[in-house]
């Protein structure tokens, strides 16, 4: 018994030092204050293909396709913010304002569709990205 009381005693002291520890490491293990970078164009594309993927998924399971780009769109948005603090490198090192982000997002996404499953498109919509991106060179 005398056993079983000391290794308990001794745990309590251990976890005890354990908490004591965190509580004065907790300062050092808060997230970054460090800016993170901005999207490169390598990040945009995976964003934008793993976004158009979830929504031509969403599509061809009966959502909406209106509701399904403006879910992947503010994926999109969201992963920009989170991962990139809004800003993407090829327009600059400044987070974008939210609402341009966003206007952005469903426009990648929207082209990433036309080029993950393009059958997924109303046509209407496939031909504007088609001549947008005939237009935009």
């Amino acid at each position: 018994m005398g056993a079983v009381i000391r290794a308990t005693t001794a745990m309590r002291q251990l976890l005890s030092s354990a908490a004591l520890m965190a509580v004065a490491l907790s300062p050092f293990m808060q997230p970054s204050l460090v800016k993170a970078a901005p999207a490169s164009e390598a990040d945009m594309t995976l964003y934008s293909r793993i976004t158009a993927l979830n929504a031509c998924l969403a599509v061809s399971n009966g959502v909406e396709f209106k509701k399904a780009i403006g879910i992947a769109g503010e994926t999109l948005t969201q992963t920009i913010q989170g991962q990139n603090g809004g800003a993407i490198a090829q327009l600059g090192d400044q987070p974008l304002p939210i609402e341009d982000l966003r206007k952005g997002s469903i426009n990648s996404v929207l082209i990433a569709v036309a080029q993950v499953c393009p059958d997924q498109m109303p046509a209407d919509v496939r031909d504007k990205i088609q001549e947008a991106l005939k237009a935009g060179g």
